[in-house]
């Protein structure tokens, strides 16, 4: 995957925050298709995205990228121990791997491998999340958002680092903390639903530039 680098900015208004957007769109635009694309790879390519997600957690997407690379050759097959020498870079290697072959373990024992299938037998937004949280090993609610993000469900706030802090200094939430309960991370959420309805931009766009503003890059 090519990761998009654009310039950082300081958006110190929401006028700063629809020009820079309107500037790295076509970007933005292109990431999101991808998306979708993932989606409709069929199910490897959707769990490939779940290992992605759970790599990720407390680490970066950079990291969760090279985790990927790694695995990818070995992601059916290995153990956890030769997955976390395959991801001894990360900072959790042994965890991680845990998680992975965890994950695994239930997509193909207790779905057949028809993940896509599962994920759409959730039909409310809300419901879909809590089911991933539910059922996967690794992955809370930042991560379950991530993950359906990136395999083309929208509509979604993912509540890392970056994100919270730009919605603390657009005044969106109080404190720019990570949420610590399921009722706290939906109306953080909800807040930043609001606040992209209120500045006229799509929530999953609004993700993407907010987190290249304070990164320079557009990953996933």
């Amino acid at each position: 995957m090519e990761i998009f680098k654009v310039e950082k900015a300081t958006l110190s208004s929401v006028d700063d925050l629809k020009a820079y957007h309107a500037h790295i769109r076509p970007f933005v635009l292109q990431r999101l298709e991808e998306f979708r694309e993932t989606w409709e790879r069929g199910d490897e390519a959707v769990f490939e995205e779940l290992v992605f997600c759970i790599l990720t957690a407390g680490a970066s997407a950079l990291m969760g990228l090279r985790g990927v690379e790694a695995l990818r050759p070995v992601l059916w097959s290995a153990t956890a121990e030769e997955i976390a020498q395959r991801i001894h870079f990360h900072l959790y290697p042994a965890a991680r791997a845990q998680y992975i072959v965890a994950v695994r373990e239930v997509v193909r024992n207790e779905l057949g491998g028809r993940l896509k299938a599962w994920i759409e037998s959730w039909r409310g937004r809300d419901t879909r999340r809590d089911a991933c949280v539910q059922k996967f090993k690794g992955i809370g609610y930042k991560e379950a958002s991530h993950f359906l993000r990136n395999i083309s469900f929208r509509g979604y706030a993912i509540l890392d680092k970056h994100i919270l802090r730009s919605l603390h200094a657009f005044g969106v939430i109080d404190s720019d903390r990570p949420p610590s309960t399921r009722n706290r991370y939906l109306a953080i959420e909800q807040r930043y639903l609001t606040f992209a309805h209120q500045v006229g931009i799509d929530p999953d766009e609004l993700d993407l530039t907010l987190w290249a503003s304070r990164t320079g890059m557009i990953v996933k």
